[in-house]
């Protein structure tokens, strides 16, 4: 596992580092602008609460938590975190979902969520894109943040770059 996620790891930091500079597309140009490894940013306005990790199943169709879940109200703006295309703004089962698509392999899904952008929109980086809908995931007190590289799920805290500090516990507390 410690292996697999090195992998993934360095792969997404080899994604990110060899893209070029972000660049403006128009609304009507399906290809996905570039993401400037700088560019990412919390979907949420500061430094959400972290509500639950990713935590990544063992095999692909086990159970297990492809995302990250930030607290956040109903009503609150849901911000692009990098530059992209809206790929997908629809209901699936009981929630409005939004996907951006980042280039190169890389998307965010959120939800739950509503007034999102039709498909085809560019997004620049914190750009309004939604806000925080009051149904259905973490019954509307969070929103969830996927991010896929080449349709594997990936940690979204790999793209941020002013995470928190760690913090060190003593040895056997």
């Amino acid at each position: 596992m410690a292996k697999t996620r090195l992998f993934v790891t360095l792969t997404l930091l080899g994604a990110l580092t060899a893209l070029p500079a972000a660049t403006t597309a128009p609304a009507h140009d399906l290809a996905a602008p570039a993401a400037d490894p700088g560019a990412w940013s919390w979907p949420l306005a500061g430094h959400p609460e972290l509500l639950r990790l990713f935590d990544p199943p063992a095999q692909r169709w086990s159970p297990g938590h492809r995302g990250l879940d930030l607290g956040a109200a109903g009503g609150e703006a849901l911000l692009a975190p990098a530059p992209g295309i809206v790929s997908y703004a629809a209901v699936v089962v009981d929630r409005r979902v939004l996907v951006i698509d980042h280039g190169h392999g890389l998307l965010s899904s959120f939800e739950p969520v509503a007034g999102t952008p039709r498909p085809g929109t560019a997004v620049a980086a914190g750009d309004r894109v939604g806000t925080i809908d009051t149904g259905g995931h973490c019954d509307g007190h969070c929103l969830h943040w996927g991010l896929r590289l080449h349709n594997e799920y990936i940690d979204p805290m790999l793209t941020i770059s002013d995470r928190r500090p760690s913090i060190l516990l003593p040895l056997g507390g």
